[in-house]
């Protein structure tokens, strides 16, 4: 079973959950999903502890699973998609994944 790691901006973090429920019980991924809401109350310590944990979990992983609802990719977003690449992992876009 391939591990992946769910990767997005917040303003998606509903839709992220359940394209987490469906990679997992319809196509058999294991998903490391880092969904805390809309992020917005968040501090600046806990926003940096965040990214560690969720470079940890791609670090873990097989690959990421990038949500780009309507093309869109953030800048956190393709800092985690480097990141991922550069440790040669898998990276699958939502909007290819559904063709």
């Amino acid at each position: 079973m391939k591990t992946l790691t769910i990767c997005g901006s917040m303003r998606f973090a509903k839709e992220m959950q359940a394209i987490a429920f469906d990679l997992e019980t319809r196509h058999g991924f294991n998903v490391l999903q880092c969904v805390y809401g809309d992020g917005e109350h968040l501090t600046p310590e806990q926003r940096t502890k965040l990214a560690a944990a969720h470079a940890q979990k791609i670090a873990l992983s097989d690959g990421i699973y990038v949500v780009d609802i309507g093309g869109y990719v953030g800048q956190s977003t393709q800092n985690e998609i480097a990141l991922a690449r550069a440790q040669g992992k898998e990276v699958i876009f939502h909007t290819g994944f559904y063709r």
